[in-house]
């Protein structure tokens, strides 16, 4: 007779064996059968930094139901806000699509810069006037380097988004110069240039998961953060920032992405459908966030808010600040990066 410890010992192991497959089986794009016609059926996850107010899930939301309406239900996708498939933070979010954990994301390229520092190039500081000069950029030659580069980490790129042009919320006064930013202490992505960034100002830059910086700002751990309107917008920072400055620093592409692993696998005919839908949910979630944000900065100003635009000069004094960042910075992002994005002068 087999001894009692040994049979719970041996379902135990059992159990974790059977709950580690789970997972691994629940991480992933797995098939899920196949339909009557033989057509592989799937059951996909897809994340997204912000929460249901933003359009970066409306847009997600969007995809989710033109997948399952297109193919019958062959087809559905699960969207996550806040990044909840990996507790909150991103960059182990953009890791889970790049290992297959998860399939789809929306994700900001300052994001992706946490995994790779290359990928940031785009929102390199005060390169882009409008939104529609950064869109330019990413329609050439700059986003078939981002596709290329985004291959050899493992996600296929499905096209580019809009985040916009972020900016900056504070506790203490509006900010014109340089020297207004001194000694504040912002929360900032977890992204070299940005560090480097706002310690050329004279700020006191810090990182912490997004999902924190709303209690973190409330307390008066940090004195501002930078982001773009949709997203302070959404997680409802006019609550607890006094003062907004549009100074439109640096432009925000979302990047939407597959795992390269999964996209491969797909058959041409579902290649081509992912490819079409990625592209007009890209096209209604830029139009939204385009068409949102005169509205939003609107609201945060009758919410209380005090909103400050800088003007072409007080740009130009922060460029010339900020000028040993794109000397440094060329060589991080390499040749092919700094040709697309980085004009000359600068």
């Amino acid at each position: 007779m087999v001894p009692r410890t040994r049979t719970t010992r041996t379902m135990l192991v059992w159990s974790a064996v059977l709950m580690v497959c789970a997972l691994l089986l629940a991480g992933c794009g797995t098939n899920f059968g196949t339909t009557d016609d033989g057509k592989q059926r799937y059951r996909w996850k897809m994340t997204v930094t912000t929460g249901s107010t933003s359009t970066w899930y409306l847009a997600a939301e969007k995809f989710a139901k033109d997948l399952e309406a297109e193919t019958d239900g062959r087809i559905t996708m699960k969207v996550f806000g806040n990044e909840r498939l990996s507790a909150g933070e991103a960059t182990a979010g953009v890791e889970q699509l790049m290992d297959g954990a998860k399939d789809f994301s929306y994700n900001s390229p300052i994001i992706y810069a946490g995994v790779d520092p290359r990928f940031g190039a785009v929102t390199a500081p005060f390169i882009f006037d409008t939104v529609e000069d950064g869109q330019k950029a990413l329609a050439g030659e700059g986003g078939d380097v981002y596709g290329d580069y985004l291959a050899e980490r493992g996600v296929h790129l499905l096209g580019f988004g809009e985040s916009g042009m972020r900016q900056l919320t504070n506790t203490h006064r509006p900010i014109h110069t340089p020297e207004d930013m001194r000694g504040m202490k912002f929360r900032i992505p977890g992204f070299g240039m940005y560090t480097d960034l706002y310690r050329q100002i004279g700020a006191n830059p810090t990182t912490m998961p997004f999902g924190e910086v709303f209690t973190a700002l409330q307390q008066g751990a940090i004195d501002g953060q930078e982001n773009p309107i949709d997203v302070i917008y959404s997680a409802n920072l006019q609550e607890v920032q006094p003062y907004l400055t549009l100074w439109n620093y640096s432009y925000d592409p979302l990047i939407l992405g597959v795992n390269k692993d999964l996209f491969d696998s797909l058959t041409p005919e579902d290649q081509k459908l992912v490819t079409r839908l990625a592209g007009d949910v890209n096209e209604f979630q830029i139009e939204k966030n385009r068409d949102g944000e005169e509205k939003l900065i609107a609201e945060l100003k009758d919410s209380g808010m005090e909103v400050n635009e800088l003007s072409d000069e007080e740009k130009d004094a922060f460029r010339t600040k900020l000028s040993p960042i794109y000397s440094e910075y060329r060589k991080v992002w390499g040749p092919d990066m700094a040709q697309a994005f980085i004009p000359k002068g600068l």
